[in-house]
C-alpha cells in the first residue's frame, strides 16, 4: 500500500506509542483519527485498559463498536493524551482543523489534555495556514449577520481572500448541523498571514462559537507525527 492513506496509517500506528495502560485518552475525529481508533481497538482486545473520550458522535460509535471503554467528558478530571488529525499544520505547529465538522469538541478536549498528539500525512505540513478552507462554527440564529462579521474580521487580519460558504449536507441548501446543533461557515482564505490575530478576531464576534485555528495551548505538550511512505517524522513543542 502507498499514498496518503498509507501515510495516515503510519502516523496513527506511531501514535499508539503514547498510550499507556490506565490512561484517559481523547479520540479525535476524521479519517486519520479513525485509523488510530481502529488500531487502539486492537490493543484493547489484546488487554490494554483505558478510558476514552470521543470528540464526535461518529468517533463515539466507532470506538463503541470496537469495545473501547468510553467515559463522559464530565467524569474526567484530566485527559492524559489526545490523538487527533489536522487539515493543516504550519511551521509553528499551529493547526487548522474542522474539516470533519467537530472543531468545537475537538478544541475543548485538546485544550484540556496534557499531551496532544497530532497525526497526519506529510502533505498537511504548510508554511502558513489557509489553503484549506477555515471552518468557523456559528449559531444558526442570525448566521447571515455573523457571516458578514466573519468576512470583515478575516479581511481586517490580512486575509485578502475570504470566500465564505455555509457548509451543506446532503441536498443542496440543507445546512450541515454539528453535534452541538450549530452551522459551519467554510472560509476560503487561501492564506492566513497571522493565525493568532485571525483566531482572536473571530472569537470576539457574537454568534461565533469557535474557529478551526488551534494555536498552542499553554499547559499542553503538542507532538506532530507526519506519516509518509518511508516512515514518520516527529516534531514537538
Amino acid at each position: 500500500m502507498t499514498g496518503p492513506d498509507f501515510a495516515k496509517m503510519q502516523a496513527a500506528a506511531a501514535a499508539l506509542e503514547y498510550v499507556e495502560d490506565g490512561m484517559i485518552v481523547g479520540l479525535g475525529t476524521g479519517s486519520t483519527a479513525n485509523h488510530f481508533i481502529s488500531m487502539l481497538g486492537e490493543r484493547v482486545r489484546e488487554g490494554l485498559s483505558i478510558g476514552a473520550i470521543p470528540t464526535s458522535e461518529a468517533s463515539r460509535r466507532l470506538a463503541a463498536s470496537l469495545g473501547i471503554a468510553l467515559i463522559e467528558v464530565d467524569q474526567a478530571d484530566r485527559i492524559d493524551v489526545t490523538v487527533d488529525g489536522a487539515d493543516e499544520v504550519d511551521q509553528y505547529l499551529n493547526l487548522l482543523k474542522g474539516g470533519g465538522g467537530a472543531l468545537l469538541r475537538e478544541k475543548i478536549i485538546a485544550h484540556a489534555t496534557d499531551h496532544l498528539v497530532v497525526i497526519a500525512d506529510k502533505s498537511k505540513l504548510v508554511k502558513d495556514l489557509g489553503a484549506f478552507p477555515l471552518p468557523v462554527e456559528v449559531t444558526s440564529f442570525g448566521f447571515t449577520i455573523t457571516a458578514k462579521k466573519v468576512f470583515d474580521a478575516l479581511r481586517a487580519t490580512g486575509c485578502t481572500s475570504a470566500d465564505i460558504k455555509l457548509r451543506e449536507a446532503g441536498a443542496p441548501g440543507r445546512p450541515f448541523i454539528t453535534d452541538n446543533g450549530n452551522y459551519i461557515l467554510d472560509c476560503a482564505c487561501r492564506h492566513i498571514p497571522d493565525a493568532a490575530a485571525t483566531a482572536n478576531a473571530l472569537n470576539t464576534i457574537p454568534g461565533v462559537v469557535e474557529n478551526g485555528i488551534f494555536l498552542a495551548f499553554p499547559r499542553t505538550v503538542r507532538t506532530v507525527l507526519l506519516g509518509h511512505e518511508d516512515g514518520v517524522d516527529m516534531v514537538e513543542v
